[in-house]
Protein backbone atom coordinates (compact mmCIF):
# COMPACT_ATOMS: atom_id res chain seq x y z
CA UNK A 1 0.00 0.00 0.00
CA UNK A 2 3.09 2.40 0.63
CA UNK A 3 4.31 1.52 -2.44
CA UNK A 4 0.89 2.44 -4.01
CA UNK A 5 1.28 5.91 -2.44
CA UNK A 6 4.71 6.56 -3.41
CA UNK A 7 4.22 5.55 -7.15
CA UNK A 8 1.27 8.26 -6.89
CA UNK A 9 3.11 11.24 -5.30
CA UNK A 10 5.75 10.13 -7.78
CA UNK A 11 3.36 10.57 -10.53
CA UNK A 12 1.73 13.95 -9.48
CA UNK A 13 5.49 15.48 -9.11
CA UNK A 14 5.97 14.32 -12.64
CA UNK A 15 3.30 15.94 -14.19
CA UNK A 16 3.44 19.04 -11.99
CA UNK A 17 7.55 18.81 -13.63
CA UNK A 18 6.15 19.20 -16.58
CA UNK A 19 3.31 21.76 -16.53
CA UNK A 20 6.43 23.69 -15.33
CA UNK A 21 8.46 23.09 -18.36
CA UNK A 22 5.25 23.79 -20.81
CA UNK A 23 4.24 26.69 -18.67
CA UNK A 24 8.17 27.60 -19.54
CA UNK A 25 8.11 26.87 -23.37
CA UNK A 26 4.88 28.95 -23.56
CA UNK A 27 6.73 31.87 -22.10
CA UNK A 28 9.28 31.38 -23.54
CA UNK A 29 7.96 31.32 -27.13
CA UNK A 30 5.48 34.56 -26.45
CA UNK A 31 9.10 36.59 -25.51
CA UNK A 32 10.29 35.64 -28.63
CA UNK A 33 7.53 36.31 -30.64
CA UNK A 34 7.26 39.99 -29.06
CA UNK A 35 11.04 40.62 -29.46
CA UNK A 36 10.58 39.32 -32.92
CA UNK A 37 7.35 41.61 -33.55
CA UNK A 38 9.18 44.66 -31.42
CA UNK A 39 12.25 44.71 -33.92
CA UNK A 40 9.84 45.86 -36.64
CA UNK A 41 12.26 45.99 -39.51
CA UNK A 42 11.86 46.93 -43.55
CA UNK A 43 13.21 45.94 -46.25
CA UNK A 44 14.29 48.34 -48.55
CA UNK A 45 15.33 47.12 -51.90
CA UNK A 46 18.07 49.03 -54.16
CA UNK A 47 16.86 50.73 -57.12
CA UNK A 48 19.96 49.18 -59.75
CA UNK A 49 19.10 52.03 -62.13
CA UNK A 50 19.15 55.24 -59.55
CA UNK A 51 21.92 54.17 -57.80
CA UNK A 52 25.71 54.10 -58.83
CA UNK A 53 29.34 53.61 -58.21
CA UNK A 54 31.73 55.61 -59.72
CA UNK A 55 35.60 54.44 -59.35
CA UNK A 56 39.01 56.10 -59.54
CA UNK A 57 42.34 54.80 -59.59
CA UNK A 58 45.44 57.17 -59.58
CA UNK A 59 48.90 56.35 -61.48
CA UNK A 60 52.12 58.24 -61.76
CA UNK A 61 51.11 61.07 -63.29
CA UNK A 62 47.26 60.85 -63.96
CA UNK A 63 44.50 59.32 -63.18
CA UNK A 64 41.56 57.49 -64.51
CA UNK A 65 37.83 57.66 -63.61
CA UNK A 66 34.53 55.58 -64.37
CA UNK A 67 31.55 54.02 -63.09
CA UNK A 68 29.84 50.48 -62.61
CA UNK A 69 26.12 49.42 -62.42
CA UNK A 70 24.88 47.57 -59.51
CA UNK A 71 22.78 44.43 -60.04
CA UNK A 72 20.88 44.09 -56.88
CA UNK A 73 20.70 44.76 -53.26
CA UNK A 74 18.57 45.35 -49.94
CA UNK A 75 18.78 47.21 -46.93
CA UNK A 76 17.23 46.42 -43.97
CA UNK A 77 16.07 49.26 -41.53
CA UNK A 78 15.23 49.35 -37.79
CA UNK A 79 14.17 52.19 -36.39
CA UNK A 80 15.42 54.75 -39.20
CA UNK A 81 19.14 53.67 -39.16
CA UNK A 82 20.39 50.77 -41.33
CA UNK A 83 21.22 47.22 -39.84
CA UNK A 84 21.85 44.70 -42.14
CA UNK A 85 22.14 44.42 -46.15
CA UNK A 86 24.41 43.71 -49.15
CA UNK A 87 24.62 44.63 -52.75
CA UNK A 88 26.39 43.31 -56.03
CA UNK A 89 28.23 44.74 -58.51
CA UNK A 90 27.98 43.64 -62.26
CA UNK A 91 31.87 43.96 -63.12
CA UNK A 92 30.82 43.84 -67.13
CA UNK A 93 29.67 47.04 -66.67
CA UNK A 94 32.57 48.35 -65.89
CA UNK A 95 32.89 52.10 -67.80
CA UNK A 96 36.01 54.81 -68.31
CA UNK A 97 34.39 58.29 -68.16
CA UNK A 98 37.72 60.01 -69.34
CA UNK A 99 38.75 58.69 -72.33
CA UNK A 100 37.31 57.95 -75.38
CA UNK A 101 37.19 55.91 -78.91
CA UNK A 102 39.87 53.26 -79.14
CA UNK A 103 41.77 53.93 -75.87
CA UNK A 104 38.65 53.69 -73.97
CA UNK A 105 38.19 50.50 -75.21
CA UNK A 106 41.63 49.55 -74.56
CA UNK A 107 41.69 50.67 -71.25
CA UNK A 108 38.39 49.09 -70.11
CA UNK A 109 39.09 45.61 -71.88
CA UNK A 110 42.35 45.32 -69.77
CA UNK A 111 40.77 46.24 -66.25
CA UNK A 112 38.35 43.20 -67.78
CA UNK A 113 41.55 41.37 -68.39
CA UNK A 114 43.21 38.49 -65.89
CA UNK A 115 45.48 41.24 -65.19
CA UNK A 116 42.93 42.85 -63.20
CA UNK A 117 39.78 42.06 -62.57
CA UNK A 118 39.36 38.65 -64.41
CA UNK A 119 35.51 39.52 -65.32
CA UNK A 120 35.19 36.71 -67.51
CA UNK A 121 36.02 34.44 -64.28
CA UNK A 122 34.05 36.91 -61.87
CA UNK A 123 31.46 38.25 -63.49
CA UNK A 124 30.12 40.01 -60.12
CA UNK A 125 31.64 41.61 -56.97
CA UNK A 126 29.93 41.48 -53.75
CA UNK A 127 29.45 43.59 -50.49
CA UNK A 128 28.04 42.58 -47.38
CA UNK A 129 26.95 44.20 -44.48
CA UNK A 130 28.27 42.82 -40.89
CA UNK A 131 28.26 46.14 -38.23
CA UNK A 132 26.66 49.46 -38.59
CA UNK A 133 27.63 51.43 -35.66
CA UNK A 134 25.60 55.08 -35.49
CA UNK A 135 27.64 58.26 -35.35
CA UNK A 136 25.45 60.79 -35.50
CA UNK A 137 21.85 61.46 -36.52
CA UNK A 138 22.28 60.85 -40.24
CA UNK A 139 26.25 59.14 -40.32
CA UNK A 140 27.22 56.14 -39.80
CA UNK A 141 30.23 53.94 -39.72
CA UNK A 142 29.83 50.58 -41.93
CA UNK A 143 31.74 47.15 -41.20
CA UNK A 144 31.45 45.00 -44.20
CA UNK A 145 33.21 41.96 -46.03
CA UNK A 146 34.06 43.25 -50.15
CA UNK A 147 34.32 40.64 -52.24
CA UNK A 148 36.36 40.71 -55.76
CA UNK A 149 37.43 37.76 -58.13
CA UNK A 150 36.22 35.56 -54.82
CA UNK A 151 38.74 36.84 -52.19
CA UNK A 152 36.76 38.71 -49.65
CA UNK A 153 38.43 41.02 -47.03
CA UNK A 154 37.16 43.85 -44.49
CA UNK A 155 36.02 46.91 -45.48
CA UNK A 156 34.80 49.74 -43.42
CA UNK A 157 33.88 53.10 -44.56
CA UNK A 158 31.78 55.92 -43.26
CA UNK A 159 28.21 56.81 -44.77
CA UNK A 160 25.36 59.51 -44.66
CA UNK A 161 22.13 57.96 -45.06
CA UNK A 162 18.41 59.73 -45.26
CA UNK A 163 15.18 58.18 -45.28
CA UNK A 164 12.19 59.75 -46.49
CA UNK A 165 9.07 57.90 -46.19
CA UNK A 166 9.32 54.96 -48.53
CA UNK A 167 12.63 55.78 -49.94
CA UNK A 168 16.24 55.68 -48.20
CA UNK A 169 19.38 56.95 -49.59
CA UNK A 170 22.97 56.32 -48.53
CA UNK A 171 25.88 58.14 -49.99
CA UNK A 172 29.75 57.01 -49.13
CA UNK A 173 32.53 58.95 -50.67
CA UNK A 174 35.84 58.48 -50.96
CA UNK A 175 35.77 54.45 -50.14
CA UNK A 176 39.55 53.53 -49.98
CA UNK A 177 40.09 49.39 -51.77
CA UNK A 178 44.06 48.11 -51.33
CA UNK A 179 43.45 46.36 -54.90
CA UNK A 180 46.63 44.20 -53.96
CA UNK A 181 44.47 42.23 -51.38
CA UNK A 182 42.18 40.85 -54.08
CA UNK A 183 45.24 39.35 -56.11
CA UNK A 184 45.30 42.45 -58.40
CA UNK A 185 48.95 43.44 -58.82
CA UNK A 186 49.41 44.59 -62.44
CA UNK A 187 51.58 47.56 -62.03
CA UNK A 188 52.10 47.62 -58.47
CA UNK A 189 55.56 49.02 -57.04
CA UNK A 190 54.56 46.51 -54.20
CA UNK A 191 55.84 43.67 -56.26
CA UNK A 192 57.56 44.95 -59.28
CA UNK A 193 60.17 47.32 -58.36
CA UNK A 194 61.55 48.98 -61.52
CA UNK A 195 58.21 50.11 -62.85
CA UNK A 196 59.03 53.70 -62.22
CA UNK A 197 56.63 55.83 -63.99
CA UNK A 198 54.15 53.40 -64.70
CA UNK A 199 53.17 52.15 -61.59
CA UNK A 200 49.36 52.21 -60.49
CA UNK A 201 48.72 52.88 -57.04
CA UNK A 202 47.71 50.06 -55.11
CA UNK A 203 44.39 51.96 -53.85
CA UNK A 204 41.63 52.71 -55.82
CA UNK A 205 38.59 54.87 -54.71
CA UNK A 206 34.86 54.43 -54.76
CA UNK A 207 31.86 56.64 -54.78
CA UNK A 208 29.14 54.74 -53.73
CA UNK A 209 25.64 56.31 -53.94
CA UNK A 210 22.56 53.65 -53.20
CA UNK A 211 18.74 54.54 -53.65
CA UNK A 212 16.48 52.08 -52.28
CA UNK A 213 12.81 51.63 -51.37
CA UNK A 214 10.19 49.38 -49.73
Amino acid sequence: MFASFDFINNQIAMNKQRFSFLIFLIGMIFLLSSFTKSTNDETFVIDTKRSSVQWLAKKVGGEHRGGINLASGQLIIRENSIKDGSFTIDMASMSCTDLEGEWNKKLIDHLKSDDFFAVGKNPVAKFNIKKITTISANRIQVNGDLTIKGITHPLTFPAKIIKQNNELTAIADHIKVDRTKYDIRYGSKSFFASLGDKAIDNVFELNIHLIASK
